[in-house]
């Protein structure tokens, strides 16, 4: 089952459900973009004690940490930084300067030392991209059908910015306790009801992240709801 729902401020309700799950000390992987951006700029006004969360990123861009197209960046300063210190959660980077592939092994390592060998995220923030894709799973591309991986390298991204990525893969989302998709605008209407319509199209990546174990929970603005 899918929990669509289509508010007035999507941002400021998907902030409301990451603070649930990281103000009781969850592990979270968050999404880059700017719809996410928003949510964890209101989080942070919050200023809630998110000290017992720890935050992964659900893919990154393998650049340099100051880099303007960096997610740690992004969520850093959107996020953490607006937060005491002592009210910070615990953020993972991934080590890109390792390159993609190296990057992603040392990503899994983590994941694995940090929840186990089979590792269960409390919580998923993802996006949605106008090619369906989200992570860094892009449509045709072989990080989509990963099976055994937690974290993949990915050489060739499927749109701009044109740099290798790090992504966490299907089988990370989809034991999920709870997957999130934030979504708004209008030019983001046709991969929605690729991804969450009826059928989905099997050709979107996102139409592929279905939590067995966990829910699935869509958050739109009316206008990326329009085709649904």
């Amino acid at each position: 089952m899918i929990d669509v729902r289509v508010v007035a401020d999507p941002a400021a309700a998907v902030a409301e459900l990451l603070l649930d799950v990281v103000c009781a000390g969850g592990h979270v992987a968050l999404s880059g973009g700017s719809s996410p951006k928003r949510a964890y700029e209101l989080a942070a006004e919050r200023d809630a004690d998110l000290s017992a969360a720890t935050l992964w990123l659900g893919d990154e861009r393998v650049v340099p940490a100051d880099d303007e197209r960096s997610n740690l960046r992004m969520v850093r300063a959107a996020l953490c930084d607006r937060l005491a210190e002592e009210r910070r959660p615990q953020l993972m980077p991934v080590a890109t300067e390792l390159g993609a592939d190296a990057a992603a092994a040392a990503y899994e390592a983590l994941l694995r030392e940090h929840l186990g060998h089979h590792p269960r995220l409390d919580l998923a923030l993802m996006g949605l991209g106008p090619d369906a894709h989200t992570a860094s799973l892009f449509p045709g591309k072989p990080a989509v059908g990963e099976t055994r991986r937690l974290a993949v390298g990915v050489p060739e991204a499927g749109m701009e910015p044109q740099v290798p990525r790090v992504t966490l893969t299907l089988p990370v989302f989809n034991t999920a306790r709870e997957v999130v998709f934030l979504v708004t605008g209008a030019d983001k209407a046709a991969a929605v009801r690729r991804a969450f319509g009826t059928p989905p199209d099997a050709d979107a990546p996102s139409a592929h992240v279905r939590p067995g174990a966990g829910t699935l929970t869509v958050v739109l603005d009316a206008a990326a709801a329009a085709e649904l």
